[in-house]
């Protein structure tokens, strides 16, 4: 009966269960701490704080020194969300250690203890005394009563400790701890902290009012130790010692956890805390203490209840303690006791599996304790065979499943609480297989392939095809550059590689799943190509010309390498150049060459290059640098020359020899020259490899006279050759007589030419190299003139942007590299009148059979403008920018134009001034088959705003009769 009755509260316990899963047993949110209550405060109450959260809501008592307070009977005690309120407390009844008692439908816990503690804090009496100054942190004594005699003055006395710390000074872990050591003494003695064991104090120490006080922050086991105080001034010294101890608090470094267990099964609950002394433990289940007892067994922090029944439900507590603390870990046990359920566990309703496969069918009820399975096929029972067999869970295994292994099964649970069970079917189906696998092949870079890969399967059952390379699937869309699934069937993946490259040779894995298997099939794939690149280039040995290199073969690549190519870079090259080598075919084989007809004295670096049938690779990486030794220089200067200068100068210009081709460092030049027609050289040294002009002076040189010259280099390792010898000449002196024969005149108001003969000079000493015109108009200073140069044997020019009707003023002179002659006589001219400012106006068209009679009014001249000559009409088509030009002396004027085309006709008067103002631009529109008229805009506004004018058309239809 009492197991019946246990049965049916652990039902409806399991039913709440189902309906909250939050119900749990209590849990201390705040437990209560220790109290000190003045005796003779104003305040009339005492709060001891307790706070418990669970599920059902628990009930809270307390206990005071053991026994239970009891509530209703003192009408001084309340309880209010917890915590326990006294009124009117006294210290003979009240004072004690109190604990929370917190109780629910799980079961109880009992909080730490909390001590209630009373005290008076009397006042003092007040009486005024004498004020006492004093310096900051020296030592002083306050007299409760003056002596009953007089004092004379205290002379010299040794350091006497007044006020010390404890023999012991028990310390917590992680606190701060304060020793005071206070002397009197005269003179006033010094203080010094020590320790007694030698040891250093710890550098976190801090020390106060003038050592007086010497503070330890966050103490730790090895800040015990014997401190010593010694106070001393020169009469003596005194020593105050005291020993401070380590303790910890127990604190928890492992708790208990809450559990759910079924009945008969075992339970192990282990408990840990450190804490100096070292912590001892008990157990308690419901706030009782628990002792060791047949199926239970406890030892240290360690407790073992084995098969488990009910009545062992409820709160248990580890609790941990030494002299300095006490602390509590709480958890719950709750017994679970069940029939077999299958409501949230049913078996799967189809089981597919193929033929020859294995199949696993889960029967996985809840119930406690474990129940007995029985499994039937249809009404009949499954026994355990070669091929069928029970795990210990229930689970039924079928091992090389045939077609009559198809039906419905059903597992049936029991144990002593009760019996239930769960039906599925079991489907066989027939097994998928490879028709056309994916085969091996060897395939060239660039070639595209298809991997076949086709299967029979059955077809009420979804299929699926992927691929991997390599072991990772390939992602057709983030791959589909290359890859591509093909077949177009339910029964087909077949896998295009497009354009294939080096990196696509690997293994290829078709896999193929259905609800009931998966199988695969691999294939590798060979793609030959061009040589990797050869590795571990090395410059082995170098001369002036010449570098011995060697290498490792790269990767060929599945096609075996026919020739190597060296190429060479330097920091005058632009980019690899390729090099001679010997031998000159380096064969696949060989893999050391010499490099030859390199230049002396430049750094170079190395790569090579492998090849083979199909292309060639990629480079090497390149070799590291190195310079060729020196030689002596072979280049010499190119376009050696000179000339010019300042009077007795001889100038000799050349080109640089390129850094590349000097061979050496310390390059240099040797410039050479001597008279035209002489034997012996003048030389001279130029220590710069970027000389190019050498500048010889001498009064006694003659201007103008042939010198040879060459040029040769040198650089450390000597002298090179010169170059080929050529004739400069000294400088020239300038120009001694002024152009004859000035004459200047007039061309249009903004034009004017101007002529002169050449003077007559020595040859022998310059020649003219141009001439220079300056010109200022009447208005101007001279020394304002503008200038204009003349280059060769030119004796005119023209002078242009002038002012119309004004007087200029002209003068040439000749010049040469020695510098500039003197000015020839001053001419005069004055500019023509401005070309008439007026531009053609009443512009009238027609056309008629291909001709276009265009009409305008006469332009007259103003007194200031030169008179009209004539005209000139510009005229283009449409979309050319080339324009052609009619002249004529009168207002009209014929043009045989096309007319398959829009033309942009202007007219302008010209005169002896020049071209005057132009007439707006008039556009004439394309016409076929008819007659046309039009007229540009009127003139009587000079400030017309558009470009092209507007043109009023008239036509009239003409029938061919």
């Amino acid at each position: 009966m009492r197991l019946l009755w246990e049965l049916l509260v652990l039902q409806s316990f399991m039913l709440c269960l189902a309906d909250d899963n939050t119900l749990h047993g209590p849990i201390f949110i705040h437990e209560p701490s220790h109290v000190m209550f003045p005796l003779d405060s104003e305040e009339k109450k005492v709060k001891l704080n307790c706070e418990v959260k669970g599920n059902p809501k628990p009930l809270i008592r307390w206990k005071l020194n053991g026994t239970d307070v009891d509530i209703g009977m003192d009408f001084r005690y309340s309880v209010v969300e917890g915590s326990l309120l006294i009124n009117n407390p006294n210290k003979t009844q009240d004072a004690g250690t109190y604990q929370c008692i917190a109780t629910n439908s799980f079961g109880t816990i009992v909080s730490k203890e909390a001590k209630l503690q009373f005290a008076y804090l009397e006042n003092f009496k007040t009486r005024t005394r004498s004020t006492v100054s004093v310096r900051q942190g020296q030592g002083m004594v306050l007299l409760c009563g003056p002596p009953p005699h007089s004092g004379g003055v205290m002379g010299e006395y040794e350091p006497k400790i007044e006020v010390q710390f404890p023999e012991t000074v028990p310390t917590a872990k992680g606190a701060t701890v304060k020793l005071e050591c206070f002397a009197l003494g005269n003179p006033v003695p010094t203080i010094i902290w020590r320790r007694a064991d030698g040891k250093p104090i710890a550098r976190k120490a801090r020390r106060h009012k003038s050592n007086g006080i010497l503070e330890i922050p966050n103490f730790q086991q090895e800040d015990a130790g014997l401190y010593e105080c010694v106070a001393e001034n020169s009469r003596g010294k005194n020593v105050a010692r005291g020993q401070l101890t380590f303790y910890a608090q127990p604190n928890w470094i492992q708790k208990i956890n809450d559990i759910h267990v079924a009945i008969e099964e075992s339970i192990f609950w282990e408990c840990k805390a450190n804490g100096r002394p070292k912590p001892t433990y008990r157990w308690l289940k419901n706030g009782e203490s628990l002792l060791t007892q047949d199926r239970i067994q406890i030892e240290h922090g360690t407790l073992n209840i084995t098969t488990v029944n009910l009545s062992d439900a409820g709160m248990y507590q580890c609790v941990a303690e030494n002299r300095h603390g006490i602390i509590f870990a709480s958890a719950e046990l709750s017994v679970i006791a069940l029939g077999p359920d299958f409501s949230r566990t049913l078996l799967k309703r189809m089981t597919l599996v193929k033929v020859g496969g294995e199949v696993v069918i889960e029967c996985k009820p809840k119930a406690s304790p474990r129940p007995v399975y029985t499994w039937k096929k249809g009404k009949e029972i499954v026994r355990e065979n070669e091929r069928i067999t029970f795990s210990e869970d229930g689970s039924l295994r079928i091992m090389n499943v045939t077609k009559s292994d198809a039906g419905s099964y059903t597992c049936i649970a029991t144990n002593h609480f009760g019996t239930a069970s769960s039906t599925g079917n079991l489907v066989v189906k027939d097994p998928t297989r490879l028709l056309v696998p994916p085969s091996s092949m060897d395939v060239t870079v660039g070639e595209s392939i298809v991997l076949p890969c086709q299967v029979s399967h059955d077809h009420s059952l979804d299929i699926v095809f992927t691929w991997s390379f390599n072991g990772r699937l390939i992602d057709f869309d983030k791959d589909g550059d290359h890859f591509e699934r093909v077949g177009g069937q339910d029964s087909a993946g077949d896998l295009m590689i497009r354009s294939i490259q080096l990196k696509h040779a690997g293994k290829y894995v078709c896999m193929v799943q259905t609800s009931v298997d998966k199988i695969s099939a691999t294939a590798d794939l060979i793609v030959r190509g061009p040589p990797g690149p050869p590795e571990a280039v090395t410059i082995d040995e170098i001369t002036d010309t010449t570098a011995q290199l060697s290498w490792r073969p790269g990767a060929d690549n599945h096609s075996p390498v026919t020739m190597y190519v060296i190429q060479a870079r330097t920091p005058f090259s632009v980019g690899w150049q390729a090099v001679n080598t010997v031998p000159e075919l380096i064969d696949g084989r060989t893999f050391t060459a010499t490099v030859v007809s390199l230049n002396p004295w430049v750094e170079y670096e190395f790569r090579v290059v492998a090849a083979n049938t199909i292309g060639i690779g990629e480079p090497s990486r390149p070799s590291e640098k190195r310079r060729t030794e020196e030689a002596l220089p072979e280049v010499t200067p190119a376009n050696v020359s000179g000339g010019g200068g300042s009077k007795s100068e001889l100038v000799i210009t050349w080109e640089t020899v390129p850094e590349e081709l000097q061979n050496g460092g310390g390059f240099g030049y040797v410039v050479a020259f001597r008279p035209f027609g002489k034997v012996s050289w003048m030389q001279t040294v130029l220590a710069s490899a970027d000389a190019s002009r050498y500048v010889f002076r001498n009064e006694s040189l003659p201007p103008f006279s042939p010198y040879e010259v060459k040029v040769g280099v040198y650089n450390n390792k000597g002298e090179g050759s010169f170059s080929p010898v050529t004739v400069v000449y000294s400088a020239e002196e300038e120009p001694t007589k002024p152009p004859p024969s000035i004459f200047a005149r007039s061309l249009s108001a903004t034009d004017i030419e101007v002529f002169w003969s050449s003077p007559l000079e020595s040859l022998s000493k310059g020649r003219i190299q141009g001439y220079e015109v300056k010109y200022w108009s009447h208005d101007d200073k001279e020394e304002n003139a503008r200038k204009i140069r003349t280059i060769g044997n030119q004796t005119s020019t023209k002078i242009t942007n002038l002012k119309g009707s004004a007087l200029y003023h002209l003068a040439v002179k000749a010049y040469n590299t020695a510098g500039t002659g003197p000015y020839s006589v001053t001419v005069n001219v004055t500019t023509k009148k401005p070309p008439p400012s007026q531009p053609p106006g009443n512009i009238i068209w027609n056309s008629s059979d291909s001709k276009i009679i265009l009409n305008w009014d006469q332009v007259k001249a103003l007194d200031n403008e030169s008179e009209v000559k004539g005209y000139k009409v510009l005229y283009r088509w449409n979309r050319q920018s080339s324009t052609s030009v009619i002249e004529t002396n009168k207002t009209s004027v014929e043009l045989s134009l096309p007319f398959d085309e829009d033309y942009i006709i202007e007219i302008r008067p010209f005169s002896d001034g020049g071209d005057g103002s132009s007439s707006e631009q008039i556009r004439i529109p394309k016409i076929s088959s008819a007659y046309a008229r039009g007229s540009g805009a009127s003139t009587s506004n000079a400030c017309t705003l558009s470009a092209i004018s507007t043109i009023m058309i008239s036509l009239t239809a003409r029938s061919s009769l």
